[in-house]
């Protein structure tokens, strides 16, 4: 009896041996790849912005601008036109039936103080038909609520008042979450104040969970990757949705408009026309004929010849002696 005791203890011990082993590679195995990733994700920052700069040159009939950080870049996904900012492009093309233009001003590794220093001077020389900002997770590391408020009331302030700008996503960790939920009531107070659209994105990715966020993130654990920027892209549809709409009826009521105005312009310039026209050929019908005064006149100056004297009086064969 004392012997299988002091066996099945031995084997409890070993097996506890080998699960802390196997945790122990597990962890560490996880560790490396965690850094692995992030060193790939150091490599795609160049890429995805020479790729984002790129677009600018190509024309559009409607313009999206993004206003962001490395997740508007598409950072962590497997191109950058897969990233939250590219889904949205296709969503506004597919809807509108219009080319569309992609003025993506964001910035890896930006905060609200950056994106207030590099990516608002740029937003002067553009006039978008749509505009998202999503800017901010890069403050919770070292949040100070007066210096968030403070920027984002300058971003806010100086986007379209059409803007969609976004909550910032849910971190499911207690100690960055409280200071999110601090950033998120400023994001809709001053969003309010300026009649800015709030795209709920820390209401949707908190709905999807840690364990489904988990597997909809990249290998560093902190950026999307193809699966969680659909997630995050979901966030601003309806609101992209309104937008496109909106520009797509005033987009109509102005072409009436200018096509009335076109209809009225040509009928001004042909009744004008025809108005010369016909002065025109009045003057003409008129131009040699005497009025009654001017034959009163000639007569009366003698320059109209009087019967039997001919221009300069003297008598000619009418009217003579026979």
């Amino acid at each position: 009896m004392r012997t299988r005791t002091l066996v099945a203890l031995l084997s409890s011990v070993a097996g506890a041996a080998v699960v802390s082993g196997a945790a122990g590679i597990g962890a560490r195995a996880g560790i490396r790849g965690q850094r692995a990733a992030s060193q790939r994700i150091v490599e795609m920052l160049p890429v995805h912005a020479d790729w984002w700069r790129e677009r600018l040159h190509h024309e559009g009939q409607l313009t999206y601008l993004a206003i962001g950080d490395s997740a508007a870049q598409g950072v962590g996904a497997t191109a950058p036109g897969r990233g939250y900012v590219g889904l949205l492009a296709r969503r506004i093309r597919h809807r509108s039936r219009s080319t569309v233009r992609v003025v993506n001003l964001s910035v890896s590794g930006s905060t609200t103080w950056g994106a207030k220093k590099d990516q608002l001077p740029k937003l002067q020389h553009f006039t978008p038909d749509v505009c998202t900002v999503s800017i901010g997770a890069n403050d919770i590391a070292d949040f100070h609520p007066d210096k968030f408020e403070r920027n984002i009331r300058e971003i806010y302030g100086a986007v379209p008042s059409h803007a969609i700008v976004a909550e910032l996503p849910c971190m499911f960790v207690p100690t960055s979450e409280r200071k999110v939920a601090v950033a998120n009531e400023i994001v809709h107070r001053v969003a309010a104040e300026l009649g800015l659209t709030v795209a709920p994105l820390h209401a949707i990715t908190k709905r999807v969970g840690i364990r489904r966020t988990f597997f909809n993130t990249y290998g560093d654990l902190f950026h999307p990757n193809d699966r969680g920027y659909e997630i995050w892209a979901s966030a601003f549809e309806p609101a992209i949705d309104a937008r496109v709409d909106t520009v797509a009826a005033i987009r109509r009521y102005l072409s009436v408009r200018e096509a009335e105005e076109l209809g009225r312009q040509a009928g001004d310039v042909a009744n004008a026309r025809a108005e010369q026209d016909t002065a025109g050929a009045e003057h003409l019908d008129t131009a040699d004929r005497p009025t009654s005064f001017d034959r009163l006149r000639k007569r009366m100056t003698g320059s109209v010849p009087l019967p039997g004297r001919d221009a300069d009086g003297e008598p000619t064969d009418v009217g003579g002696a026979a």
